[in-house]
């Protein structure tokens, strides 16, 4: 499974988008995090989440695979859209890695 995917559902005539990205935490310490960006294609996300932390990608793999599971489900699908939301995964990466410090002190 890609670690950057994109779902897109059509409901009632609106389009939403899903982003998932599997990324490293700050630190070297083999663990690492599930983000997630969703809202109305088209449009600024209106959630900005994630999961973990994961000993390693294999494990949050393993979460970001069930997720998918269970939108496909739900009728969203797998988009080969580029990713429109990565500064927004990327700045929430930033405040974990923040805080994950400040544990660490």
């Amino acid at each position: 499974m890609s670690r950057n995917l994109c779902l897109t559902r059509q409901y009632f005539g609106l389009a939403t988008r899903i982003e998932c990205a599997i990324r490293p935490l700050a630190g070297d310490n083999g663990l690492w995090t599930v983000l997630f960006a969703a809202g109305m294609t088209g449009e600024q996300p209106s959630a900005v989440k994630s999961q973990g932390p994961f000993r390693g990608p294999f494990e949050a793999a393993h979460l970001l695979e069930s997720i998918v599971e269970n939108l496909t489900r739900q009728g969203y699908e797998m988009a080969e859209d580029p990713p429109i939301w990565c500064l927004h995964l990327q700045a929430h990466l930033r405040l974990l890695n923040r805080s994950h410090e400040q544990l660490a002190l």
